[in-house]
């Protein structure tokens, strides 16, 4: 029989609750999940690694003598309502803490200073009611990126890449997962020395590039923010909560493409879907962000727009057995935070185990994906 492992119940409890799990839940997951919380037995090194794997915490939490004081994700989503909050898939809800876990690593890789020279959200600071393309001008000349560098980016791919290492050098990591729930796009965590973005990699490339700066504006406001495909997240917010995700979707759309320069590039053309898509492969956009362009201006009809956005969202590929995992790894972790965490364990600063931890793998696969990260970019 495998040796059980004497962890601190009360950790156990506590990794639950912050799960968002019920007793009934976790024992579905786990036969003796009560008998463990209560300490009337442990679970075998197997088991509980399954358990921080599930509840996404490190195993070394469940040792500590009492659960650490780490503030709940909610409380930085001051334009969240709590009920709002509650809705959340539970899916969405585990990558919420996922990526917190992942800011803290942050943290603790880097001694809690920010790798950057600079950071946006430090220097930077707008009120709700700002002029949307004055800030969007600003934010870009703090980026570096001009208009003209979005426009020769080879494709897509070299797009996405540019705006994330981008956003990296001015203080804001960014992350991916595949969320296996459609309708969200991603989300973002405020911090005060690491804000994080976190995309879902299964939307289209152009889509991610959108949820970036939706998610940017949020941070630049210093709050946490969540993007989804469609209105209707929008439309069950209220006051200051709603009026900020509006302002955020407009900074996203002026930002990549400029009500000026939209104004040159589509003067002398009727609207159309044709028109819509030669403009998005232009500057690396969304069809959805020209379309809604036209919507604004009354020059198509509601109609019209959301059959168009309908049919551009069922020609997406749909989601396959996934691709190489290793290189999937270093996409959604980023080559420079596996940099750090790689460099803290050369250096004799982390074990073995805790490197596995902060790259969301087991131990036997670590020298595998250090090959892959030598062998270059994902």
């Amino acid at each position: 029989m495998a040796e059980q492992i004497p962890i601190t119940p009360q950790l156990l409890r506590w990794a639950r609750e912050r799960a968002g799990l019920s007793r009934e839940a976790a024992v579905e997951k786990f036969r003796n999940f009560v008998e463990w919380e209560e300490g009337r037995a442990f679970p075998t090194y197997p088991q509980l690694e399954q358990i921080s794997d599930a509840l996404k915490v490190p195993i070394a939490v469940f040792f500590f003598p009492e659960p650490p004081n780490v503030p709940a994700i909610q409380e930085t989503f001051r334009t969240l309502p709590g009920a709002e909050y509650v809705r959340l898939p539970s899916q969405i809800r585990l990558l919420l803490r996922k990526a917190k876990a992942l800011q803290l690593n942050l943290a603790e890789l880097t001694g809690e200073r920010n790798p950057a020279e600079r950071l946006i959200t430090r220097d930077l600071a707008f009120a709700p009611r700002v002029d949307i393309p004055l800030m969007a001008q600003e934010v870009r000349a703090y980026i570096g990126v001009s208009l003209q560098e979005q426009q020769n980016w080879r494709d897509d791919d070299a797009a996405m890449k540019g705006w994330r290492e981008a956003l990296l050098r001015v203080g804001v990591f960014v992350f991916k997962d595949a969320f296996r729930v459609p309708e969200y796009s991603g989300f973002c965590l405020y911090d005060d020395t690491f804000p994080i973005i976190y995309a879902n990699n299964s939307c289209a490339k152009t889509r991610q590039m959108f949820t970036y700066f939706h998610e940017l504006a949020h941070l630049l406001f210093h709050t946490s923010g969540i993007d989804t495909l469609t209105d209707e997240f929008v439309g069950h917010l209220s006051g200051d909560a709603k009026l900020i995700e509006v302002i955020c979707n407009r900074f996203a759309a002026e930002f990549l493409l400029p009500e000026a320069e939209f104004e040159a590039v589509t003067a002398q053309h009727e609207p159309s879907e044709a028109l819509a898509e030669q403009v998005a492969a232009r500057y690396h956009v969304s069809r959805e962000v020209v379309f809604r362009r036209f919507l604004d201006r009354d020059l198509i009809e509601q109609r019209d727009y959301e059959q168009a956005v309908e049919r551009w969202n069922g020609q997406r590929r749909p989601a396959g057995p996934g691709g190489d995992h290793y290189w999937s790894k270093l996409a959604y972790l980023g080559r420079d935070y596996v940099e750090l965490a790689l460099q803290a364990y050369h250096q004799n600063r982390i074990d073995e185990d805790q490197l596995a931890d902060y790259l969301d793998t087991k131990p036997k696969n670590l020298s595998t994906l250090e090959r892959y990260f030598e062998r270059g970019a994902a």
